[in-house]
C-alpha cells in the first residue's frame, strides 16, 4: 500500500471520526479482532483497536452517541462537546495508520487527519442544528439514521479498498466544507433579517 493509499484510509477514518467517532474505533476493532478485513502490515498498529477494553468503551460510547443523536437539540449538546474529542480522535486514528518510521509523514497525517475529523464534525454540527430548526422531529431521526448507515458502508468500503478510500475523503471533505457555507450563509441571511425587522434593536 502507497503513501497515497495510506493517507487516503487516514483521511477517510478521520472524516468519518468526525461523524461517528466511537462506531468508528468500534467497528475498526472488531473487524480486527473477528478478522473480517486482513488489514495491512503497516495497520497492525490498530491491533490496540482491538483490546476488549477499548471495544467496551467504544461500543458503549457509540450505543450513547447513537441515542443521543435521535433527540432534537440533544444531538448539538454532544456535538458541542466533542468539537474537541472528535478531532484529537481523528488525528490520533490517522496518525496510527501511516507508518511510523516516517516522521515527516506521521506529521501530516497528524495534521491532515484533525483538520479532517474537525471539518467534518464542523459540517455534521452545522447540518444538525439547522434541521433541529424545524418544529417536527422525524427529520432529526432520519438524519441521524443516514448518517449511522453512511459510517458504517463508507468505513467498510474504506478499509476493503485503499483507492475508494482516497476518493471517499475527497468527497466526504467536499460535503463537510459545502455543509459548513450553506449553514453559515443561512445563519446570516436570519440574522440580518432579524436586524432589519420594524423595532429590532
Amino acid at each position: 500500500m502507497g503513501i497515497i493509499e495510506l493517507l487516503g484510509l487516514a483521511g477517510s477514518v478521520s472524516l468519518l471520526s468526525g461523524w461517528r467517532l466511537y462506531a468508528t474505533i468500534l467497528i475498526t476493532g472488531l473487524a480486527m479482532r473477528s478478522g473480517w478485513v486482513p488489514l495491512p502490515e503497516q495497520l497492525q498498529v490498530l491491533d490496540v483497536l482491538a483490546n476488549p477494553w477499548v471495544l467496551g468503551v467504544a461500543g458503549g460510547g457509540a450505543v450513547m452517541e447513537f441515542l443521543a443523536d435521535k433527540v432534537m437539540w440533544l444531538d448539538s449538546i454532544w456535538d458541542a462537546i466533542h468539537s474537541l474529542i472528535r478531532p484529537v480522535g481523528g488525528a490520533l486514528l490517522a496518525l496510527a495508520i501511516v507508518d511510523p518510521g516516517d516522521p515527516t509523514w506521521q506529521v501530516v497525517a497528524f495534521l491532515l487527519g484533525g483538520g479532517a475529523a474537525f471539518a467534518a464534525h464542523a459540517g455534521k454540527a452545522s447540518a444538525r442544528a439547522a434541521v433541529n430548526a424545524s418544529p417536527e422531529p422525524v427529520s432529526n431521526v432520519v438524519v441521524s439514521t443516514a448518517e449511522d448507515v453512511a459510517t458504517v458502508g463508507l468505513l467498510a468500503l474504506a478499509i476493503a479498498n485503499p483507492v475508494a478510500a482516497a476518493v471517499i475523503a475527497a468527497v466526504l471533505l467536499v460535503i463537510s466544507i459545502v455543509l459548513i457555507v450553506v449553514v453559515g450563509r443561512a445563519v446570516r441571511r436570519f440574522f440580518r433579517r432579524t436586524r432589519e425587522r420594524p423595532g429590532a434593536v
